[in-house]
């Protein structure tokens, strides 16, 4: 892959996965702001371009070793594949989260008054994502493999009760942008998940997997608004 001025990070990161920790060692959001440049990045950022396009050029030069090629698969089963690994992902370890943050909040929130803003965020996060999961798996996530099937069968498709696959792919982004600064905040008050001195085994426990939440819906949400939501646009367009 040449990486060139005209490519946004989000295409740089959805052409080849290694370049995120590239971006995300610089502070870069790959994922919510995907639609910036290279050069705008670095303008806003103060960074110097070719050293931050040599280490992308170094990092996705490296072996691929078992790291999965998303660009190449089938739109229905990277959708399947978001589902089952990180919607399920985000059920599963809500709750678990939730109960370390409580009993922090009632050991140590005297000491660290910060961890009642970061399990009131968290909490407000839970609800804010369950919502957003079920409309992806109710409404946009069948119409995604509607559109999968009818593209390659190049067959016509009316349009959905919602107009087009872009209004709820407008939606779904905007409350991507909403959860990536949401952990950006929770990120701040933890010290970037970083345990205080005085921190027991619980407190490290839950923010070591408060981080890894973050990671993990960093990683959802790239599939989702630079591979997965062009490819719905473009499969409309095919079956117009």
């Amino acid at each position: 892959m040449q990486i060139t001025d005209q490519k946004t990070i989000g295409e740089i990161v959805a052409r080849d996965y290694r370049a995120a920790a590239v971006f995300t060692s610089y502070g870069i959001d790959f994922c919510c702001r995907g639609n910036r440049t290279l050069t705008e990045v670095c303008q806003g950022k103060d960074i110097k371009q070719d050293q931050l396009e040599s280490k992308l050029n170094a990092a996705i030069s490296t072996p691929v070793g078992d790291l999965p090629d998303f660009n190449s698969w089938p739109i229905d089963l990277l959708v399947d594949y978001v589902e089952k690994k990180h919607h399920r992902y985000i059920n599963e370890a809500t709750p678990v989260i939730q109960q370390y943050l409580a009993k922090l909040c009632k050991v140590h929130g005297h000491n660290h008054p910060e961890l009642f803003e970061i399990t009131e965020e968290f909490a407000q996060s839970a609800v804010d994502l369950a919502a957003h999961m079920k409309k992806e798996e109710n409404i946009l996530f069948p119409h995604v493999r509607k559109l999968a099937e009818a593209a390659s069968a190049k067959e016509h498709m009316d349009p959905p009760v919602f107009g087009t696959v872009r209004n709820p792919v407008r939606m779904m982004m905007d409350e991507h942008t909403h959860e990536g600064d949401r952990f950006a905040k929770i990120a701040e008050l933890s010290d970037q998940f970083t345990a205080p001195a005085d921190g027991c085994t619980t407190y490290r426990v839950a923010f070591a997997m408060l981080k890894d939440f973050a990671a993990d819906l960093h990683l959802h949400i790239h599939l989702e608004n630079n591979i997965i939501f062009p490819a719905c646009v473009e499969m409309e367009e095919m079956t117009v």
